[in-house]
């Protein structure tokens, strides 16, 4: 197997394809981010004596514009991992590596697939991307309308002129509108998959766990593969990370909060509700404060528990049971 570390930006692909993993030795490519740059880079791996069902390629995770690269290469036969930018930073620092330019940048990832060689990157469906593409729109949506919110209530207090006012109650008005339409085609697109419809139901089974919180669930749990629960946790951000050293270094565990913020947002105000009317949830919780855990450390739990018994339910392909036995 040949590696082959792309560093990815909006107009460019920085290869380096891995000759010896020893002394580092590679060979550099840069080609444009597009369609024709990927068939670039194909038929230059080709010149190379190289089959593409023999590249592995590695590159971050960055926002949309990996997704071009991936799915082309993908199809073409060729072994796509995508990697947590976290994750490849940790270990550059192992490396001492401090040079930081994408040509080292794209070494640092043909070296990391060479020695971790991470699992296979699947694409998702289309009707999958469509979801979540409708569910970033819907956040960006609510972002615009709440800043329009916060001006609205800035206006009044500066006794801003009548046209100002207008001018931001017109706009509260649009998005109030827009909102309702791109959650009805959320609606609408997840009745018109059966395998969507079907997985939402189980997790609105779950106490607790509503219409928000189970489509953006829904979408994460389908756009990516998780092998278990704590893997669908840690990529959620709700692992607790210890810091514990000797006897000189005790802090507090907390989470690890990495990945989607606005997800583990969502996931906080439904434990809220799942300490309270959630029956594994809330006996979890039960527990933790009797151990003398504070209240934030053992909502944290809870929403990890959320997250645990969401993937149950998917997995299994059975809804929620509140007399299921606590494992």
């Amino acid at each position: 197997m040949h590696y082959l570390g792309i560093d990815v930006a909006k107009a460019k692909l920085d290869c380096s394809l891995l000759i010896d993993v020893d002394s580092g030795k590679r060979k550099l490519k840069s080609v444009a981010n597009s369609p024709d740059g990927i068939t670039a880079l194909l038929s230059w791996i080709t010149k190379q004596s190289i089959l593409s069902t023999e590249l592995h390629v590695v590159m971050e995770a960055t926002g949309i514009y990996h997704e071009q690269a991936a799915i082309i290469l993908h199809d073409a036969g060729v072994t796509v991992s995508l990697i947590n930018p976290a994750h490849i930073k940790s270990f550059s620092r192992g490396l001492g590596v401090r040079t930081k330019t994408d040509g080292v940048d794209s070494l640092i990832l043909a070296r990391y697939a060479a020695l971790i060689k991470p699992q296979r990157w699947m694409p998702p469906l289309p009707e999958v991307r469509i979801l979540q593409g409708l569910l970033a729109r819907r956040e960006a949506i609510q972002q615009d309308l709440l800043r329009e919110k916060n001006r609205q209530e800035k206006s009044v207090v500066a006794k801003e002129s009548s046209l100002i006012q207008q001018s931001i109650t017109d706009s509260i008005a649009f998005l109030t509108e827009q909102l309702k339409k791109i959650q009805s085609q959320i609606d609408d697109h997840i009745d018109g998959n059966p395998s969507l419809k079907h997985d939402l139901e189980l997790l609105q089974s779950i106490p607790a766990i509503g219409k928000k919180s189970s489509t953006q669930l829904l979408a994460v749990m389908h756009l990516h593969t998780f092998h278990s629960a704590e893997q669908l946790s840690a990529y959620l951000g709700l692992v607790p990370v210890e810091r514990q050293s000797g006897t000189s270094l005790m802090g507090r565990a907390r989470l690890s909060k990495t990945g989607p913020s606005h997800i583990r947002a969502i996931l906080y105000m439904a434990a809220i509700v799942a300490v309270r009317y959630n029956p594994h949830v809330k006996a979890l919780y039960g527990r933790l404060l009797a151990k003398g855990k504070t209240k934030m450390s053992a909502l944290g739990a809870a929403m990890r528990k959320l997250v645990h018994l969401c993937f149950g339910v998917v997995k299994t392909q059975k809804k929620y049971q509140s007399d299921y036995q606590n494992v």
